[in-house]
């Protein structure tokens, strides 16, 4: 007899190629943080061919969906990010884990009925700054899972990342114009407010604890040199341990910034960008079910056995982690020495090893679907929500 695991293998690899279409599409036409309308167009059109019930628009957000299919009482739900970066496209591979985890997704519906489960696809945009899955979990679509998961590139497999707390924002000078060389006494120079701030950031650094990072760029530096610039704009991201370190770095960093307008005379306004991102708690039982599927289909975590440096990044689905069972191990593709953010790095996510990676990525969160379902000791382990019936979703 043909067991739940065969079939959902068996399903993915039916849609293998649609996949790694999809994958190449998304690839060839990046989009940007809440701008993502023909990755969310075509990501639903799949789900929806293939007979997934497809909510657009989810919590308000234009380019956010929830999709489900089947009708037992574990949810499990798959988050796709589809969003890419300003400049450099898909430099983290977000095309790969929208189409990882549609693939699972398809895989999981196969046996859905068979096995107990509902299979949720959360389209999440604007994970590079935005912090779509951190207003969808605002807005309720994470409430009723049982577990939530995803496979994020990188230049080798690994079991997580160490996810630090970020707080994007954006900052904004206010001097006066004057002419530069005729009339400099006239004019209060906006980047010489910037400037001092950075200076007074760097020196900063030496004080911060292990964890704490602070990095930005200019975004608005004036309009000439012989101007003296009257607005001059930033964004900045503060990144910590967790979110109570997360809240004194950004207090002291923010009098850097008061200290630039203080020294010049020009005004200062800081503005949030999205809602802050917190740490990220992983959860062990569902990361060693993945590392048994993926395993299988020939991924090593060897760098985890030799307890090599881990990874540090951010992103917003450690906020979903907080509340819903989560894994975001992160699978690994050849990148010829490239780093995520690099457009090298954009270049190696739509390669035969990027297509390989969607699809060792949606077999192994489809089979740890299946587990989470079947497997009443992974339940056990993963806490007693999990056993109860859950009740229906938006």
């Amino acid at each position: 007899m043909t067991t739940p695991t065969e079939l959902a293998t068996a399903e993915v690899a039916e849609y293998a190629s649609a996949l790694v279409a999809l994958s190449h599409d998304l690839h060839d036409r990046p989009e940007t943080a809440f701008e993502e309308h023909h990755a969310a167009a075509a990501t639903t059109g799949l789900l929806e061919r293939a007979g997934f019930d497809v909510r657009r628009g989810a919590c308000g957000l234009d380019t956010a969906f929830v999709a489900t299919s089947g009708n037992g009482p574990v949810r499990i739900g798959l988050c796709a990010e589809y969003d890419a970066l300003p400049h450099v496209g898909h430099a983290c591979g977000h095309n790969i884990i929208a189409a990882s985890s549609l693939g699972a997704a398809l895989g999981l519906a196969r046996v859905a009925d068979d096995v107990g489960a509902t299979v949720v696809v959360l389209g999440t945009p604007a994970e590079e700054g935005g912090g779509g899955k951190v207003l969808m979990l605002d807005g309720g679509a994470f409430d009723d899972l049982a577990v939530a998961m995803m496979v994020h590139p990188w230049p080798e497999d690994r079991l997580e990342a160490m996810c630090l707390a970020v707080d994007h924002f954006d900052v904004h000078f206010t001097g006066k114009e004057a002419h530069a060389s005729a009339a400099p006494w006239a004019g209060v120079n906006a980047s010489d407010a910037m400037t001092i701030a950075q200076v007074a950031i760097g020196l900063l650094r030496q004080q911060l604890r292990h964890g704490d990072q602070v990095h930005g760029i200019v975004t608005d530096g004036g309009a000439a040199a012989n101007i003296i610039p009257a607005h001059v704009s930033g964004r900045f991201m503060c990144r910590s341990v967790d979110a109570d370190r997360l809240a004194t770095l950004r207090t002291r960093v923010e009098a850097c910034f008061e200290a630039g307008a203080i020294a010049t005379g020009a005004s200062l306004v800081v503005e949030g960008v999205g809602p802050p991102y917190s740490h990220m708690v992983s959860d062990p039982a569902l990361l060693a079910a993945y590392r048994g599927h993926a395993e299988a289909l020939g991924r090593s975590f060897a760098a985890d056995d030799a307890h090599a440096s881990i990874p540090t990044i951010s992103t917003d689905m450690a906020n979903v982690s907080l509340q819903v069972p989560t894994i975001h191990p992160l699978i690994g593709i050849e990148s010829n020495g490239a780093v995520n953010h690099q457009p090298a790095f954009a270049a190696a996510c739509a390669t035969p090893s990027a297509d390989r990676a969607v699809v060792d990525g949606a077999i192994a969160l489809a089979l740890t679907g299946i587990d989470v379902a079947t497997d009443a000791s992974l339940r056990d382990r993963l806490g007693e929500a999990l056993r109860a019936p859950q009740p229906p979703g938006r």
